[in-house]
């Protein structure tokens, strides 16, 4: 059973989809998982694959488009601030846990890729969340210093010059997640099968969505760069942990950073590695995510 939904969020709303087991209303007080989506990714995407799954399994599951992006309000659009992504988190919680049927003291998180380490990155401080699962983590700070070719400091400073020349202009610059299509990856020399994998999901039918623009508004890189995800995780962040890692090691740097995050957390519970699986492979290939979502489930009916 779906169920759209508008989450306050201040001056706007967050639009969201919650997944309810069938026949929810004669379990009593379910079991419930807040999903934190891939940077670029909207709530019918990666997030609507595993809450739909989680929800056959008997746990509700709410996904939700990220301020500023999707079908949520907020301006500027396309802005990926990471901050703000985790205070999305708190805020599905706080309507979550309003809903009849769902159990607030019952209340995990599932993030995924760049939604894994904004997970994690909430759950520190935010204790209503009780387990927290990731699959494909991934630390958005790390990962975007490690793509600037002079370093981090470089990058800031041409990103600080680039922010006041569109202040005098008046004018905001989006740039791409990714290629927009295999040709263009091509021409640009990016013909590694992580980058062809990600294209070949999100910009096409696969698993393309009419409210994904690929675009992020550059401003906020700057943000991003300064960004540690698991800042304080061996000191805060005290609830139970499953980790679900893609086995075939890509360039993306989520099985780094999920073996980073399993080894600072001061609760780690389950470890998993799908051999065979790509990093974007466990965004929609019913092996794997079916794997993935069987190991998630037992972990939230044993934590939650």
């Amino acid at each position: 059973m779906l169920q759209h939904i508008a989450i306050p969020r201040g001056p706007f709303e967050l639009a969201a989809d919650l997944h309810f087991p069938d026949g929810a209303g004669e379990t009593g007080q379910l079991r419930a998982v807040v999903l934190s989506t891939p940077g670029s990714s909207v709530k019918e995407q990666i997030g609507a694959n595993y809450a739909s799954r989680l929800a056959a399994r008997g746990i509700a599951a709410l996904v939700f488009d990220p301020a500023h992006q999707g079908q949520s309000g907020g301006e500027p659009r396309d802005l990926e601030d990471p901050y703000r992504r985790g205070e999305d988190i708190s805020y599905a919680i706080d309507a979550l846990g309003t809903v009849p049927g769902i159990d607030p003291e019952r209340i995990g998180v599932l993030g995924i890729c760049a939604g894994g380490g904004y997970a994690v990155h909430t759950a520190r401080t935010d204790h209503r969340i009780k387990a927290v699962g990731t699959v494909v983590p991934g630390n958005m700070g790390t990962s975007f210093r490690g793509f600037q070719p002079d370093g981090p400091v470089a990058a800031l400073d041409a990103m600080a010059a680039a922010r006041l020349e569109e202040t005098r202009a008046g004018e905001s610059t989006r740039v791409n997640w990714l290629p927009d299509t295999l040709a263009d990856a091509a021409a640009a020399g990016l013909t590694d099968i992580d980058t062809t994998q990600a294209i070949t999901f999100y910009r096409t039918e696969r698993g393309g969505s009419e409210h994904s623009t690929n675009r992020r508004l550059a401003r906020g890189d700057s943000l991003l760069l300064g960004y540690d995800a698991y800042h304080l995780v061996d000191q805060l962040m005290t609830q139970p942990l499953q980790v679900v890692l893609a086995g075939r090691i890509g360039n993306t740097g989520s099985y780094e950073s999920g073996m980073q995050l399993w080894k600072l957390a001061p609760n780690p519970v389950d470890l998993m590695v799908i051999e065979g699986a790509g990093h974007y492979e466990m965004y929609d290939v019913p092996e794997y995510v079916d794997a993935a979502v069987d190991r998630l489930a037992d972990f939230y009916s044993a934590n939650l």
